[in-house]
């Protein structure tokens, strides 16, 4: 297991628009095999997308972090109050880049996710997952997160939650 410590720091839109669409797409291809559900049939994904991150940042300093190892970006987190609850915090995007996944670094995350909540008064979080998606439930199921079984609107996704 790895121990470095993480820092995490506000994406600068401006400069790393790129590697935002690329961590986005990525965690696609992880959940579902492909990025086209990102991408959209009209190819417009990507740009809805920076649109909605760059409107979330605005909206909620600090919602959207890249996660830092030294100088170099490994990952990314997205976060928001749920919008069916404003007591329950939302999980976007958990990301690490594929060389650093394994070692620990996830738990980091977890964290930095879960102090970002209770200090926006959430006693929970709720995220998506792919349950084909093996790796990722494992990880959320070791760190506390509660399966609440297939979401109404995608039966392809469970909603997962973990209560602080």
């Amino acid at each position: 297991m790895q121990s470095s410590k993480l820092e995490f720091k506000p994406i600068n839109l401006e400069r790393d628009q790129n590697l935002c669409v690329q961590f986005r797409a990525d965690s696609f291809i992880c959940r579902f095999g492909s990025a086209a559900r990102f991408y959209k049939k009209d190819g417009s994904g990507s740009e809805k997308y920076l649109q909605w991150l760059r409107q979330r940042m605005t909206q909620i300093p600090n919602s959207c972090v890249h996660v830092w190892k030294q100088e170099q970006i490994i990952g990314q987190i997205e976060m928001m109050p749920w919008k069916h609850d404003s007591s329950v915090g939302y999980v976007n995007l958990f990301y690490l880049t594929p060389e650093f996944r394994g070692q620990g670094f996830g738990q980091q995350l977890d964290q930095q996710a879960s102090d970002f909540f209770q200090r926006l008064g959430c006693h929970s979080a709720r995220l998506n997952v792919s349950p084909t998606n093996r790796v990722a439930m494992r990880f959320y199921l070791k760190h506390g997160w509660v399966d609440l079984g297939p979401r109404e609107d995608d039966f392809e996704v469970h909603y997962l939650e973990k209560k602080f």
